[in-house]
């Protein structure tokens, strides 16, 4: 009976695994400001800050910056980067919005007339990982 009794209570917990990744931004021109990673869930919202599942910063440290998201479950993910280089918390873009700062994306890079999409950069979590992301 007691064995029945833990089964359920752990039972939920077996799905509900949470992961961590670890992104490797390569290519960050400077010290200045910081790296942000936006991490989504799905294709509808991708790309939109108001969409964005996990995020996180941190200083930036030319060449390369480390940025951890804790607490993924499994699932499809693609991710965004950009050095937020004066700290404004925005990506600054010019008057065609165009990124005037360094952005990067999971798996895919910038193209000719816009970002990827979400399927070009999606990526699977089922266990701790590591990503690298190269500003383009």
């Amino acid at each position: 009976m007691k064995q029945l009794l833990l089964l359920f209570l752990f039972l939920p917990m077996v799905g509900m695994s949470q992961y961590k990744l670890s992104v490797e931004v390569q290519g960050v021109p400077s010290d200045k400001g910081k790296v942000s990673v936006a991490v989504y869930n799905e294709a509808n919202g991708f790309l939109k800050f108001d969409k964005v599942f996990k995020t996180d910063s941190t200083l930036a440290k030319e060449n390369m910056t480390k940025v951890v998201i804790d607490d993924l479950p499994d699932g499809e993910y693609a991710i965004a980067v950009f050095h937020d280089e004066n700290g404004n918390d925005t990506l600054d873009t010019n008057w065609l919005g165009i990124p005037k700062e360094a952005v990067g994306f999971s798996k895919a890079k910038m193209k000719t007339f816009g970002p990827p999409g979400f399927k070009d950069c999606a990526f699977e979590v089922h266990g701790d990982m590591n990503i690298k992301v190269w500003f383009n």
